[in-house]
């Protein structure tokens, strides 16, 4: 493999990206932005009904957030001028045919223009409805391929999926490609067409029932979970992302493409504002939950390795993968993680999180401090049941007979109790198959483009995805606890 050149790839190049306004999208923007001020155009496609809601949403969503103040400070009063000349949002939506741009010579222009695709939409969300999944993680990634094929000057189309597309195996996954209606149960088929057709008769059934809206979006969450189940996968997201990879694989034809799968993602380690977040990733539900006195226990082996990798490293890699496959006529897939190279286990997570609330406890509503125990996990899911009957399921039953003798007078108790078991149980049952997952991820490409990166130290540098350059402990301590308390805590 070569030396890449990656700051040299993206000058003046035209660049479409979905999911733009994401956790992810925003990382890289700032990133190309900052590091090659002479890319041509970034296309923007936001989920909006016109050019003025696109451009609004873009304004509020990407640039007026914290990670842009280095980017500001580099331009000063020119970052305004700077940032019309190179961002050019897209009303649109990728679960429609053209990616939903109405305009037909908007996008007549786009395919004159656009050299790279990178798409990073989709939905994440573990037990998303069926229905909006296969739309945005299916449909849209065949959507994408479709726009991407008619680019004329087309180089790259990178795909973000998720190292979990493996579901639940264990040892060594390696980073092979999903053949068309592969399943990780046997020998059975996975025919997608039947798939979209089944969620769909799903829906409209429901509604000639006159269903409700909660009853629909009920019915549709738990048909995603029961077909994911089916066909070997443990929730839906990781489901339909993994079919998306198959529609992408079985159609590019020579088209160039990358599939990136990263693994948990976290904050930014380093580069442009290290422990800055949003939203609520995988692991920080927990840390939040936590924080808040909501969980005291929980489902897991401490023992088990986390395979967690910072936002900042994903992207790097992403634009590396770029540079290094643009042009070539074939498909690649990297894993983007941490538990080969340098891996950390949940036991060192909580420790970090008992000593970073220990040096920096909490203050309740009243003023006082908040003493906060040490997390409690429980490995065994039988004895982890048996400790929440004992712990919530009993007191509830005490509580709701004694409300009622004493016309609720115990409610707002119970009420508070109930909601916390519900809590607790909903992330255990969404969060079980990682909780105890037994793999980790082969890098053997990822590993080959970073001895290539050694060549240019500068841009090794500017570029780094190593995760043995990562002091975990003080990564969670000093950096990612923190973020996460300031940028999600709520």
């Amino acid at each position: 493999m070569e030396s890449i050149r990656i700051v040299e790839f993206f000058k003046n190049k035209s660049i479409l990206v979905t999911g733009s306004t994401g956790f992810l999208a925003k990382i890289f923007v700032e990133k190309v932005l900052r590091v090659q001020p002479e890319v041509k155009k970034l296309f923007l496609l936001v989920r909006a009904g016109d050019a003025a809601s696109a451009n609004q949403r873009v304004q509020t969503e990407i640039l007026e957030k914290d990670l842009f103040k280095v980017l500001k400070r580099k331009h000063g009063d020119g970052f305004h001028s700077f940032v019309t000349n190179k961002l050019f949002p897209l009303a649109g939506d990728i679960v429609q045919e053209d990616l939903g741009i109405h305009d037909s010579d908007l996008r007549r222009n786009l395919w004159k223009e656009v050299e790279v695709v990178v798409n990073v939409a989709a939905t994440t969300n573990f037990d998303e409805r069926y229905d909006l999944a296969l739309g945005i993680n299916v449909l849209g990634a065949k959507h994408i391929l479709e726009f991407a094929k008619r680019c004329l000057k087309l180089e790259m189309l990178l795909h973000v999926s998720t190292a979990y597309v493996a579901g639940e195996q264990s040892g060594l996954i390696l980073e092979k490609k999903f053949l068309m209606g592969e399943t990780l149960m046997g020998d059975s088929y996975l025919d997608i067409e039947a798939e979209l057709s089944l969620a769909d008769k799903k829906k409209r059934d429901l509604r000639a029932e006159d269903a409700t809206e909660e009853a629909e979006k009920l019915a549709m969450k738990e048909l995603g979970i029961k077909r994911a189940k089916l066909f070997g996968w443990p929730n839906t997201y990781v489901f339909t992302k993994a079919m998306g990879e198959m529609l992408l694989g079985h159609s590019r034809e020579d088209l160039p493409m990358v599939i990136l799968r990263p693994t948990i993602i976290t904050s930014v380690h380093s580069d442009p504002l290290p422990g800055w977040i949003e939203g609520t990733r995988t692991i920080d539900s927990v840390l939040i939950g936590y924080a808040k006195g909501k969980i005291t226990c929980f489902f897991g082996d401490l023992d088990i390795i986390v395979d967690v990798v910072p936002v900042d490293m994903v992207v790097n890699a992403m634009m590396a993968t770029m540079a290094t496959h643009a042009k070539q006529q074939a498909e690649f897939i990297y894993h983007m993680g941490s538990s080969v190279r340098k891996p950390v286990t949940y036991a060192t997570v909580e420790h970090c999180v008992f000593r970073y609330f220990l040096t920096n406890p909490r203050v309740g509503r009243d003023g006082s401090v908040m003493q906060l125990k040490r997390l409690r996990f429980i490995k065994s899911m039988v004895i982890f049941r048996v400790f929440m009957i004992l712990r919530y399921k009993l007191q509830l039953e005490v509580m709701h007979l004694v409300n009622l003798l004493s016309c609720g007078r115990l409610a707002r108790g119970y009420n508070e109790l109930n909601r916390k078991y519900k809590f607790v149980m909903y992330l255990v049952e969404l969060y079980k198959p990682y909780a105890c997952f037994d793999g980790c991820f082969d890098d053997l490409n990822m590993e080959r483009l970073r001895m290539a990166m050694k060549m240019d130290d500068a841009e090794a540098k500017m570029f780094d995805f190593d995760p043995k350059h990562i002091d975990w402990e003080n990564y969670f301590s000093s950096i990612h606890i923190p973020g996460v308390m300031k940028y999600s805590f709520k």
